[in-house]
């Protein structure tokens, strides 16, 4: 498995091929989400995410493995898995986009910029376009992120089953934090 991971980091840099300083990645990424209701609190987190970020094309990409969501009951993590995101059948989570305004974040100077992020989602056995706003930090050269959204489980034809529909939200409140280093 871990052959496999560092097989799709590899894919990933190779085909964001750029100068060394423009191309930043992390394997390190952060994943949050909440799916919870008044009723239960239905919280996960991922922290093996892998980005790549290039500042001269704009392009972002993200590679989630969904095993690798983490919840405080083990139960929930085993009805995450088999029930909802048939992980076996669907084991990760991608995104392929850009950062349309990339020409608007100096990435030479230390600073706080939003970003507006536009890309395919792919989830679940599904492919849908997906648009956010991020805010990108730089500060001593180094760079980092973070973008807050909704996703439904209807557009990723997740199904909730009736008797726990009270308990789990359709809108999943996802949170993506990331601390990029230039690939050298």
């Amino acid at each position: 498995m871990k052959n496999g991971i560092l097989s799709c980091i590899v894919l990933l840099l190779c085909s964001f091929y750029s100068e060394a300083q423009s191309v930043y990645f992390t394997r390190t990424g952060k994943v949050e989400f909440h799916a919870g209701t008044t009723l239960e609190d239905i919280d996960a987190v991922n922290n093996e995410v892998t980005s790549v970020l290039d500042i001269q094309k704009g392009s972002l990409a993200f590679q989630v493995l969904i095993k690798s969501f983490h919840f405080r009951r083990a139960l929930m993590e085993e009805h995450f898995n088999e029930n909802y995101m048939e992980s076996s059948k669907y084991p990760k989570a991608t995104f392929n986009g850009k950062v349309n305004n990339i020409e608007q974040i100096n990435f030479s100077a230390d600073g706080t910029y939003s970003a507006n992020v536009e890309g395919t989602l792919s989830m679940h056995g599904i492919s849908k376009l997906v648009t956010a706003t991020a805010t990108i930090f730089v500060k001593n050269k180094k760079v980092s992120a973070i973008c807050n959204f909704i996703l439904k489980t209807d557009d990723y034809n997740i199904k909730i089953p009736t008797v726990v529909a009270d308990k789990i939200s359709k809108d999943v409140n996802i949170s993506i934090q990331c601390q990029y280093d230039p690939r050298n």
